[in-house]
């Protein structure tokens, strides 16, 4: 048994982490979305092209930062969801890219949960983007999941981080819990202004 074997991937995992499909980024990209946190060991950022009148996704590509099971599970999603609607994209499961690479160690399988997600925030901020879905409360707390508390490892909605969301116009003001270490603040802050990246809006952290 290899030595990467040793670790419960299968041979589908280390060919798609040897040979990943769409990497790279996408200039002139309709949407970019991030999900993870390179302080927290994985992160993936997603780049998109989207047909305006189809809405059929005809280019995705990635950059991924992390372990093998986060490459490969970005590079199934990717491949899953290139060439569907945005309908379809949407659809495209954690447990769907864990079958299609044979399966991963259990420990692993947050790697397919991230890729996904970024998944599911570019067609939310694309959709956002093309005003075809509201900029409220619920639609920043959802894109804030794709950010990651570096002291819990998990987003900062779950980890209740986020104490008030305010929304008017094209202003947006999210609120820290106060009990936040300042220097956990502070990335916190960059990464949900980076989050919003694209879209018209001025976002404002404290």
């Amino acid at each position: 048994m290899s030595k990467a074997n040793s670790f419960g991937y299968t041979e589908k995992v280390l060919d798609h982490f040897n040979n990943p499909r769409n990497t790279g980024t996408i200039e002139d990209a309709d949407v970019t979305a991030r999900a993870g946190s390179a302080a927290c060991g994985d992160m993936v950022l997603l780049y998109l092209k989207v047909n305006p009148k189809t809405e059929v996704i005809d280019d995705i590509k990635f950059q991924s930062f992390g372990c093998a099971a986060n490459i490969a599970s970005t590079s199934v999603t990717t491949e899953l969801a290139k060439g569907k609607t945005l309908t379809e994209a949407k659809k495209v499961h954690f447990k769907d890219v864990v079958e299609e690479l044979g399966g991963l160690p259990k420990q692993k399988v947050h790697c397919a949960q991230l890729a996904t997600s970024g998944l599911k925030l570019a067609i939310m901020k694309y959709e956002a983007k093309m005003g075809k879905r509201e900029i409220d409360e619920d639609f920043v707390r959802r894109m804030m999941t794709g950010v990651l508390d570096p002291a819990k490892g998990v987003n900062i909605v779950a980890a209740k981080r986020v104490n008030t969301v305010e929304v008017e116009g094209n202003k947006v003001k999210v609120i820290l819990e106060k009990d936040i270490d300042e220097e956990v603040a502070e990335t916190l802050r960059s990464d949900i202004k980076d989050a919003f990246t694209g879209l018209d809006l001025e976002v404002t952290v404290v």
